[in-house]
């Protein structure tokens, strides 16, 4: 797939990396400002857990400069919210030290996915209540491991500039995964700030014509001044994923002694070759706004207000000449003293703030799509359809683009006393266009599809009670393709002191939405793939979930019920080709079709997620229980029960290295799990007229050794050490990766 060897590009980035580090880490931008009083960085966000894992970079502390001079190292970071820019305190979960080895599993951090094998390939959250909606863009969605989302994305304030460089190994130059990540951060002044972040992964695959490669980059920027603050937000990401349809027979897995030889992952025959799909996107986002307010004085507590001066020493200013005339005089010193403690009074410096009151915002976002499928040697019938074109020559592209233009006027909250809310009214413009290929007379071209939308919308909130805090928001299409559509969406919580370090936070989220199924379900054109649904209805989603969480005891259950109506999703429609067993589950027995379906009934989803930490000394146990039961399972197929449970020793050798000792498993009950579309990259309903294939029921068992020392993290894991006979499956006909062995460092710079 690349020009370059393996070994060379990640020499190559290595290099880059390392060397942008130490030019940061030799620059002094911020050396010179006074930060001494600066206790933004004491906002919600920058703590530590039970275990003494910092969710910072590194705390609030100082370290020696070359020079001698001392670094400042604090930190805050938030994310915000993409409708109205607001301002959501958060901790970093990339610098979480605590089960560091799981940092780069795209399983997800606990094993909740099913996905492709490979690093960063496509994958599907089995728990249905974890799952992101449907986007305009949904060629994107099963990059979720890599890609991340605006929404997710730390911006920070620092005190001194700071570099985070990760790199993650796993196998060889054949079979293996690369991954380099670099993020930088630093402050221009105390209310903005600059940094990047630059993401490469590399998976050569474990199974033949499964290579992965994506590399992404992100500029951002901000400034929170008292009046104005803006947001800015740049990423493009290159994504191209070899796909090879999945191995020929589950045997070579499931009863590898069936077969006269012995298969290694790389020898086992796949069913595609030179296929690949390519994803580009690119997203601008600036969201600003103006506020304007009051300024008030701040009461200050007597204990902290400066005490007056006595008479001796107001008169001590004075020359001697002038005290002796002073203290034969009564009268005249009197009035000196009055004059001299006015004078006093005057110099003091009343502490004031700024109190916003109303704030104009504005919001633009812009998103870029161009998806491509090459394919250069497809089986005639492998596709049960063939729209145009040749077999050996397939490129297929389709472009996506959104404009989305918010203005939005908010009545602070806390101004006053009987300001105890938020109020926002704001109202949305989106212009997205679609291109797809055409069928002509006697060639193909392409035609354009534009649609326009406008919704108004509200949201009344409360962050600042002690009690409860509560948020509501209601937005409605007035006109465009997606007319009639609403959302509804609130969430309320209250944390509850039940002693001096314990809590119990109670909190309840409610939606409703009714929606539009996304173009491309409605659209969509391909040499193997081509549909047009003009008749599909909109969708009914109503969701209520409830979470309780008790600090103490380290336990939280999420509940949750959801409600579809016209559930849109994708599904096969295979063929079984002449002279094959009815009863086949091999893939190259059938030609593949993948359609959008509607289900025109109800579907309800119960789930139920209880987690669980138990210590006794340095042992820890962790473990996670997720229930769920869907209504119809052939439509929206969902494992009854998914499990992830950590057992491991914690300890600290010599008070500054800190050691994670111990092995996970991830488990989940079989279910027929979704089959993988190569052709639209997508996960897509088995068909329940044919044979069918299940998943799961089999432990996936890794160990490890996870250590951080100062600001530098390492680990090294076995994965799968239970690998031998057995149904181990991520998704149908896509095996778990063999026995490996896998390595990562990260490692924090400042100034």
């Amino acid at each position: 797939m690349h020009s370059i060897p393996a070994y060379r590009r990640t020499i190559i980035c290595l290099t880059f990396l390392f060397g942008l580090s130490y030019w940061v880490y030799g620059q002094d931008i911020l050396r010179s400002q006074d930060r001494s009083g600066y206790d933004e960085y004491n906002e919600p966000g920058n703590y530590r857990d039970d275990a003494g894992n910092s969710l910072s970079w590194g705390g609030r502390d100082t370290t020696s400069h070359k020079d001698g001079k001392p670094i400042p190292i604090g930190i805050f970071q938030w994310v915000i919210d993409p409708r109205l820019g607001t301002v959501i305190p958060a901790e970093n979960n990339d610098t979480v030290v605590h089960n560091y080895q799981n940092n780069n599993l795209t399983e997800g951090y606990t094993g909740q996915y099913n996905f492709l094998g490979n690093l960063a390939a496509p994958r599907l959250n089995r728990i249905f209540m974890n799952r992101e909606r449907v986007s305009d863009q949904i060629f994107l969605e099963p990059y979720s491991f890599f890609r991340g989302s605006l929404s997710d994305f730390r911006f920070t304030n620092t005190l001194s500039p700071v570099t985070n460089l990760a790199y993650n190994k796993c196998g060889n130059n054949q079979n293996g995964e690369d991954r380099i990540r670099a993020y930088f951060a630093s402050n221009i002044n105390k209310i903005s700030g600059i940094g990047f972040k630059l993401d490469y992964s590399y998976g050569r695959g474990y199974y033949n014509a499964s290579a992965n490669s994506l590399f992404g980059g992100t500029v951002f920027g901000y400034y929170r001044g008292e009046k104005y603050s803006m947001h800015a937000y740049i990423n493009a990401n290159h994504i191209k994923t070899g796909e090879n349809g999945g191995i020929e027979n589950d045997l070579y897995i499931v009863d590898p002694q069936s077969f006269q030889t012995s298969y290694g992952s790389k020898d086992i025959p796949t069913n595609l070759s030179d296929t690949w799909n390519r994803n580009n996107e690119q997203n601008f986002y600036l969201t600003h706004n103006y506020s304007v307010g009051i300024t008030r004085e701040i009461e200050i507590p007597d204990s902290l207000k400066p005490k007056p001066p006595s008479e001796a020493e107001l008169l001590s200013q004075l020359n001697d000449s002038i005290r002796n005339i002073l203290r034969e005089d009564s009268i005249r010193r009197q009035v000196t003293v009055d004059s001299l403690m006015l004078a006093w009074q005057n110099s003091l410096v009343i502490p004031k703030e700024f109190l916003p009151v109303t704030s104009f915002i504005h919001t633009l976002d812009i998103r870029r799509m161009q998806h491509t499928h090459i394919a250069k040697n497809t089986p005639n019938s492998w596709y049960t359809n063939h729209y145009y074109g040749a077999w050996n020559k397939v490129d297929d592209e389709t472009d996506a683009m959104s404009v989305r233009n918010t203005l939005g006027l908010s009545i602070r909250e806390g101004f006053s006393k009987w300001a105890a809310m938020g109020l926002t009214a704001y109202a949305s413009h989106k212009l997205r266009t679609y291109t797809l290929p055409i069928l002509l007379a006697d060639s193909v071209g392409r035609n354009k599809w534009t649609e326009n939308d406008i919704s108004i919308g509200g949201e009344v909130s409360r962050t600042q009670g002690r009690v409860i805090h509560y948020n509501a928001n209601a937005e409605f299409w007035l006109v465009g393709e997606n007319l009639g559509d609403f959302n509804v969406d609130g969430t309320i919580s209250t944390n509850i002191r039940t002693g001096e370090a314990d809590s119990l936070l109670i909190s309840a989220h409610a939606n409703l939405r009714h929606e539009t199924p996304s173009f491309y379900f409605r659209h969509f054109h391909s040499q193997s793939a081509w549909w047009d649904n003009t008749n599909l209805d909109k969708e009914l989603h109503t969701r209520i979930e409830g979470q309780i969480d008790v600090s103490k005891s380290h336990t939280r259950l999420n509940v949750g019920f959801e409600n579809l109506q016209n559930y849109t999703f994708f599904g096969m429609r295979n063929t079984l080709l002449n002279g094959k067993d009815s009863t086949s589950v091999i893939p190259a027995d059938y030609s593949h079709e993948v359609a959008v379906m509607q289900h025109g009934g109800s579907i309800q989803i119960f789930s139920a997620t209880l987690s669980q930490d138990l210590h006794l000394g340095p042992v820890h146990w962790d473990n996670e229980v997720t229930y769920q039961k869907t209504s119809n399972k052939d439509v929206l197929p969902l494992p009854d029960v998914s499990i992830y449970s950590n057992l491991y020793l914690l300890f600290h050798i010599a008070k500054i290295l800190r050691v994670q000792l111990g092995g996970d498993v991830r488990y989940w009950t079989s279910y027929y799990a979704p089959d993988y579309s190569a052709n639209i990259g997508q996960f897509a309903v088995q068909d329940a007229s044919l044979q069918r294939v299940k998943v799961g029921n089999y432990p996936i068992i890794n160990v490890y050794l996870n250590m951080h020392l100062k600001r530098c993290r390492i680990y090294l894991s076995m994965n799968h050490v239970n690998a031998g006979s057995g149904r181990y499956f991520w998704a149908p006909h896509y095996p778990v990766n063999p026995r490996n062995f896998h390595f990562g460092v990260s490692w924090n710079f400042f100034n």
